[in-house]
């Protein structure tokens, strides 16, 4: 290291976006399967249609209330590179889209299996791309299926490192990012783009830069030598001031932290544990009203993660923890179905030490516990089991983060009250409209999904008659209402909009006035929040 003068640090406002063939990643991009589907079935459908009218894209984009629609947000001039983009896939990544295709043979193959008898003959039919990676299997009722290996997928041909990439960039001046589930990132004067997957060394040291700072020369030796595009010079990612704001260690007690959508943070002296991170880089415009990575603890002893979905496991915030980070708990995986991909698999490829945990499973931890709750809904009644609340008790205090848990069995949660006892601080999501079946889903499915279907299988949450009976029989002491979208610098992965009409508006204030009614302190988190227990 050399002198102090010469000591640079990652600035707060850069933000990083993993990328998959230009997309931005989130978790069912990446296993090889549901990663191929949504490449032919979301990726190249949306690219196609706006290389033959982008004019359309163009317009339908500026109107209000489009953010999360199926419109690029590129201009006339970056047609071409979209459609090198779409000729990429039919070319260079031909293999993917034949195994996207061979998931609607074998799902023709078996719904024409009716008889009820044995499905092994049915294995020498397995479209070719699927042979050896796939198991059959009926169930009770003789109706045939199959499963993934996806251990097996992730050392195929189909699992391609070289498909990952990572987009770097600064927040403008208003904190905004472009929307990023509808449109690829192309290179621009604003970012810097690498073609480097998410193992590469560059990752951790370029965000341990966050808090210990690098010389000059070992900055430029982050970058030298690699292929780049985009106008973004490195130089502009580092700054010789150090972060105004670093982490306070706790002395006594519990702080319980609200990091700004779904994430909390949990404390002792002991112990660190951060549920659902979605960190936000600290730009001028929101710069009081965010936790920013600055100022998380220096090593992170367990981050929870409650669900699939990219506002909950954020591949985005999780690369730039992962050189602090000690293991990741995910929920238990169904195994092998294509709605269900592992979360245990997937972060295991990254280098992340993660475990999965059961329904009810109890994990000790100093002071205290970490235990993995039954969730329910908000997956559009998908056979998905890869979702989790999770509970953390630390000295004698108790907390349930729910996330997006929807009540649609009260009894359930009678029977976890009787096993949790009362709660210091319950936070539940209460996005009770959620995103149609088809925006997650929908590429998975190798038939139509008829509008009624979309409609009806909504992503929801609990609304407010179901978060206040769940609230009944956990008897919180304290109430949060969350990971809602509300804040504007997480706009540019949720597009959503409220107004004080607005469904999840109208509940949670159903919610917090039957809370004041009964003198239980209640809140709508927004942008970070601290309570000491």
């Amino acid at each position: 290291m050399s002198d102090a003068n010469d000591s640079l640090y990652l600035r707060e406002d850069v933000y990083l976006e993993p990328l998959v063939n230009g997309w931005y990643a989130w978790p069912y991009l990446l296993p090889p399967v549901t990663g191929a589907r949504h490449m032919v079935h979301t990726h190249r459908r949306i690219m196609s249609s706006f290389v033959k009218n982008h004019k359309l894209h163009m317009m339908a984009v500026k109107q209000p209330g489009m953010a999360g629609s199926e419109y690029l947000d590129c201009s006339e001039d970056q047609v071409a590179d979209i459609r090198a983009l779409v000729e990429t896939i039919d070319t260079e990544h031909a293999d993917l889209v034949e195994l996207s295709d061979a998931v609607r043979e074998l799902d023709e193959l078996l719904r024409e299996h009716t008889s009820g008898e044995s499905i092994e003959p049915l294995y020498e039919r397995v479209p070719e791309p699927l042979k050896g990676y796939v198991e059959l299997s009926m169930d009770l009722e003789h109706r045939p299926s199959y499963r993934l290996i996806e251990g097996l997928l992730y050392r195929s041909k189909y699992y391609k490192p070289a498909l990952q990439s990572l987009s770097l960039g600064r927040l403008d001046a208003k904190g905004d990012r472009p929307f990023v589930m509808s449109t690829p990132r192309l290179p621009t004067e604003q970012n810097l783009q690498l073609n480097a997957d998410y193992n590469d060394p560059l990752i951790d040291a370029l965000f341990r830069a966050r808090t210990q700072p690098v010389s000059r020369e070992q900055a430029d030796a982050l970058f030298a030598g690699r292929a780049r595009r985009g106008g973004l010079d490195h130089r502009e990612l580092f700054t010789e001031q150090a972060p105004a704001r670093t982490h306070q260690p706790v002395g006594e007690g519990v702080r319980v932290q609200y990091l700004g959508h779904a994430g909390f943070l949990i404390e002792t002296a002991q112990v660190s544990i951060l549920v659902d991170p979605v960190i936000a880089p600290r730009g001028e415009t929101f710069a009081e009203e965010v936790i920013s990575f600055s100022e998380l603890p220096p090593h992170i002893d367990y981050i929870c993660i409650t669900h699939h979905h990219q506002d909950h496991a954020n591949l985005e915030t999780l690369l730039q923890l992962r050189h602090k980070t000690g293991k990741i708990l995910v929920p238990r995986n169904n195994g092998g179905s294509l709605a269900d991909p592992s979360l245990r698999l997937l972060l295991r490829q990254f280098g992340f030490d993660a475990v999965e945990m059961d329904d009810m499973e109890e994990l000790p931890v100093p002071g205290g516990r970490i235990v993995s709750i039954p969730f329910l809904g908000e997956h559009g009644d998908l056979n998905v089991r890869t979702k989790a609340a999770w509970f953390v008790e630390l000295e004698g205090r108790r907390v349930l983060l729910a996330a997006d848990s929807s009540n649609l069995e009260p009894r359930m949660y009678r029977h976890i009250a009787d096993q949790l006892g009362a709660l210091d601080i319950m936070a539940i999501g209460m996005e009770c409209v959620g995103a149609p079946y088809t925006w997650l889903y929908g590429a998975l499915h190798t038939k139509l999904v008829s509008r009624k279907i979309k409609e009806s299988r909504r992503l929801n949450g609990s609304g407010y008659e179901q978060a206040s009976r769940i609230a009944e029989m956990l008897e919180p002491s304290r109430i949060f209402l969350y990971a809602l979208g509300l804040e504007p610098w997480y706009k540019y992965f949720m597009g959503i909009e409220y107004d004080e009409h607005s469904a999840q508006m109208v509940e949670t204030g159903q919610m917090l006035e039957a809370c004041e009614r009964k003198g239980i302190p209640a809140e709508r988190l927004y942008g970070k929040k601290t309570v000491m227990l």
